[in-house]
């Protein structure tokens, strides 16, 4: 090894700590130096830096990227020759002081989605009936918001026939900190699922109470973070967690999946004038399969057409507001497979008519504006 200059400069522990600020915990999504994940910082006489790092839990599941992103930081120094990572985990009283800067002293179960001041934006994905594809709709606006630059949540709130997992490519398990659960991000979304705390393909076999109960920590004990959107994926028709997220967030909206066949237009009605008995707002209703594209251009419509029409003119006579029909996704064989594989066809494919059509909707949703039902205005009275 050549012998170093004299005249080589070595930086300081404060420019070490500045690179830091821009490493982020990938679970909180905050800088390591705010979360105060930094247990120490020595730069050598040779150029050599170490950063000694707190973990959350002992064997916590990315302390690889954790180690990658303050490598990559800290390399990026004037004048470092070599970075070393030594991992440590943090304490039970350290622990608890985390989870009081992320939620605040407050311990009981509450969901920040439905507090007054909340800008979040949350969308119930409903259905009459299963197989009409309301899960892959799920998935692909969730992915397509979050390529859009937005924060995205996902709830697979569908605990007898969870898949939300499985269609976005992961088999992570959430991580939890004290009464904290950290959900797994996949595609830039974050989700969390029963599946994800289940062995194997354990069915899942909890009468109401059980499913509310679950509903409710998933809202309320996973730190979401800020996000701009978060999505649930309801189970099909209008049971217990139709009825469950209606009482823990009333301020959500029903976006309604059918197919264009009648037998699945009556229920998907069925399922959208719940809105009158919870007071929620339906914000439109979506198409799916409504044509195969065939090689020479022309539209098969396998399962009828005009269904997705009739379903929103009928829930907009019954609610007496406006339910647009938000788009008719065309059959793909590709929205199925991308599924399958982990990857949402608005990400795989996002030029393909369905994507295109997903993508549309995706971006309607995203846009649109929070009313000021519910919210904390900044008004005081004037004096006359």
């Amino acid at each position: 090894m050549p012998p170093v200059s004299s005249t080589q400069t070595f930086p300081s522990v404060n420019a070490v700590k500045a690179a830091l600020d821009a490493v982020h915990d990938p679970e909180i999504n905050r800088p390591i130096t705010e979360l105060g994940m930094v247990k120490d910082v020595t730069v050598a006489g040779d150029g050599t830096v170490q950063v000694a790092v707190w973990l959350t839990i002992a064997g916590c599941p990315l302390r690889d990227t954790i180690t990658s992103r303050v490598t990559t930081a800290v390399s990026a120094v004037p004048g470092v020759r070599e970075v070393q990572v030594r991992l440590d985990v943090m304490s039970d009283a350290q622990r608890t002081a985390l989870r009081r800067q992320l939620r605040g002293t407050a311990e009981e179960h509450r969901i920040p989605f439905a507090e007054p001041g909340s800008l979040t934006r949350v969308y119930c994905v409903a259905s009459g009936k299963g197989g009409v594809g309301k899960s892959s709709v799920t998935v692909n606006l969730a992915a397509a918001m979050a390529a859009r630059g937005l924060s995205v949540g996902v709830v697979d709130a569908d605990i007898y026939g969870h898949s939300v997992p499985g269609m976005l490519g992961t088999t992570a398990r959430p991580t939890q900190v004290e009464k904290m659960i950290m959900p797994p991000t996949a595609h830039g979304v974050k989700v969390i699922s029963i599946g994800m705390f289940t062995k194997d393909n354990t069915p899942v076999v909890w009468r109401g109470p059980m499913l509310h109960r679950a509903l409710q920590q998933f809202l309320a004990d996973v730190f979401w973070g800020d996000l701009d959107v978060l999505l649930l994926d309801l189970p099909p028709g209008t049971g217990d967690i139709a009825i469950s997220v209606a009482q823990l967030m009333p301020n959500a909206e029903i976006l309604i999946v059918t197919t264009p066949q009648r037998a699945a237009t009556e229920v998907a009605q069925r399922a959208g004038t719940i809105a009158l008995q919870t007071r929620q707002r339906l914000i439109g209703v979506v198409e799916n399969m409504s044509w195969l594209q065939m090689p020479d251009g022309s539209r098969s419509h396998l399962f009828g057409s005009g269904g997705g029409q009739v379903v929103a003119d009928l829930l907009t006579r019954s609610l007496g507001s406006a339910v647009p029909l938000l788009g008719q996704v065309p059959l793909d064989p590709r929205l199925r497979e991308t599924g399958d594989a982990g990857i949402p066809l608005v990400l795989a494919d996002p030029l393909s008519p369905a994507a295109v059509v997903l993508r549309g909707i995706a971006d309607r949703l995203a846009t649109r504006s929070r009313g000021l039902a519910g919210r904390l205005l900044s008004v005081s009275p004037s004096s006359r």
